[in-house]
């Protein structure tokens, strides 16, 4: 029973969900303002986690032919034969639907639009074609994963405003030095699998230039949520002195005597320090008064 149980949590890629779960919270306690409605929190948390978890469950199955080919994935039970094909789709399917109805139930339209938009693009577009056809998929497959803490936010106050779209933006951006940095370091995978990320399509230093460049940008973008007054002086602090020194980081990357593969990695693991630290904070340094943009 345990090994069964190992190998239908497995194929959901729990690492993600954990990931996930702390954006979600984030969003949904920022918008919540101190004035949290838990059965309402415990529903998104588990509906998206549920979502999120069929959606890393299908994309088992589609990935399932490049897997074969990379190091880091070739012991996924898909890939090994533990868990067939049939049984994995349908237990993501499963998953989805249950996950769907519940934020149905609890939540409302617009965070089961943002829910809905970050499954079909992370299944239907990424997994099925951008990832293995164009540069660009790292791109198209940012947009699902700033859904997330976009679902949090919406479930409160049932609209999509301006600390919703900063939060889209922000976590968007943030996906991509994210992912280059992962590409960096797991090159000769992607390399294998023929799937065209930048640095296998254009080069590790072309890489490396639009990491500096998103870690900027997105320092930028942080920055929108205490001056719209969303979150206050504690935010803008957390906010500014990680992505401060991630973008350090990024720019030791030029370093003539640097390991590039050492270097990446750095740059992955404080990508995960950051949007975690940020997520906490805008968690508890809200704002109940705030300027709208729009």
């Amino acid at each position: 029973m345990n090994v069964i149980l190992r190998r239908y949590l497995s194929v959901t890629k729990p690492g993600i969900i954990m990931g996930n779960l702390i954006s979600v919270a984030g969003g949904f306690l920022l918008a919540a303002r101190g004035n949290v409605d838990w059965p309402l929190m415990v529903a998104t948390l588990v509906g998206l986690s549920l979502v999120v978890a069929s959606g890393c469950a299908v994309n088992n199955c589609i990935d399932s032919d490049i897997d074969t080919k990379m190091q880091r994935t070739r012991t996924r039970v898909t890939v090994t034969g533990e868990m067939s094909l049939k049984a994995a789709f349908w237990h993501g399917v499963v998953l989805g639907v249950a996950g769907f109805a519940l934020l149905a139930f609890y939540t409302n339209l617009t965070a089961v639009f943002f829910a809905a938009l970050g499954y079909v693009v992370y299944v239907g577009v990424y997994s099925l074609y951008m990832k293995r056809n164009s540069v660009y998929g790292t791109l198209v497959g940012s947009l699902s994963g700033a859904v997330p803490p976009v679902v949090g936010y919406c479930a409160v106050t049932g609209e999509f405003d301006t600390a919703a779209a900063i939060l889209l933006v922000m976590f968007s951006i943030w996906q991509m030095p994210h992912s280059y940095a992962i590409a960096i370091f797991r090159y000769k995978d992607y390399e294998a699998a023929n799937i065209p990320v930048l640095p296998v399509a254009e080069g590790i230093a072309k890489a490396k230039q639009h990491i500096v460049l998103y870690i900027a940008v997105y320092a930028m973008v942080t920055l929108l949520l205490p001056i719209s007054g969303y979150t206050g002086v504690g935010f803008l602090a957390v906010a500014f002195s990680t992505s401060l020194w991630w973008l350090i980081m990024a720019l030791r990357g030029y370093r003539r005597d640097i390991n590039i593969e050492g270097w990446a990695r750095q740059v992955f693991g404080f990508s995960i320090i950051n949007i975690t630290a940020l997520s906490i904070a805008m968690a508890v340094d809200y704002h109940s008064n705030v300027l709208s943009l729009f």
